[in-house]
């Protein structure tokens, strides 16, 4: 069985032992594919250390996160923009719009959003999207922008049903993670009716745990949770579950 966390942030841990064990405790899970988004430009050279140090099993993207677009967000995209054409990545992400921390700079995150969606096109690469109480505004531009090269991975999606639809007939997957486990979050009934097709998983460690480990910080291993709620919900097994979105993402990330 192979599962594949197509979100992960397992790279903020710096000491290299701890990094090491939870790397191992994935494996040991058989979550042996780790997609890994950074968030600026400071994050990549940890991005880019844990995926030379596990080349296997881990597989950079790069973006300009939207809580991180500041006043010097052009700065940050030309840092990124640099890497983006030296090395080799998976996605342009993560990238997108956030609404929740701070509505004052929804121009500048549209215009680094349309930037990056750029840089997908020109580079044939997927994008992964962070979307926090933006989803007008992000459908808005990808109603905009979409063409036969937009393509990617919807992060950490918790819309509801119309949204879901929307994201898929824009040709992007759902990306399913911890809040699909929790009791009130009505994600379940949302994924019930949508084809195993159109989702993938991710734990978006160390943030949004699963249970039985709510409250804790999360982990890549954990993706097994989320998956074996998914299999749940879907009355099929858990190695059903981890071979159609495993499929997914290979099909997003080609690899």
């Amino acid at each position: 069985m192979i599962l594949t966390d197509t979100h992960t942030h397992l790279y903020y841990e710096k000491d290299p032992k701890s990094l090491t064990e939870l790397m191992r405790r994935s494996l040991d899970n058989e979550v042996s594919r780790l997609f890994l988004p950074n968030v600026d430009s400071k994050s990549m050279p940890l991005v880019f250390g844990l995926a030379e140090q596990y080349p296997e099993h881990c597989f950079p993207m790069l973006g300009l996160h939207p809580c991180d677009v500041k006043a010097d967000f052009e700065e940050e995209l030309d840092h990124i923009y640099k890497e983006v054409n030296l090395r080799k990545i998976y996605a342009i992400g993560e990238i997108g719009i956030d609404l929740y921390w701070d509505k004052t700079t929804l121009n500048i995150q549209q215009e680094a959003f349309r930037t990056q969606i750029g840089w997908a096109k020109q580079m044939s690469l997927p994008i992964v999207i962070h979307c926090r109480e933006a989803f007008d505004e992000i459908f808005q531009i990808l109603d905009e922008l979409k063409d036969d090269k937009l393509r990617g991975i919807f992060h950490c999606f918790t819309g509801d049903a119309v949204q879901a639809e929307k994201v898929i007939g824009l040709g992007f997957y759902l990306g399913i993670g911890g809040v699909l486990t929790y009791k009130n979050s009505g994600l379940d009934k949302v994924i019930q009716n949508i084809s195993l097709d159109h989702l993938v998983l991710e734990t978006d460690s160390p943030y949004l745990t699963p249970v039985p480990f709510r409250g804790k910080q999360n982990e890549s291993s954990f993706l097994v949770y989320v998956a074996q709620r998914l299999a749940d919900l879907k009355h099929i097994s858990l190695e059903n579950v981890a071979q159609i979105t495993t499929r997914n993402s290979e099909i997003v990330f080609g690899i």
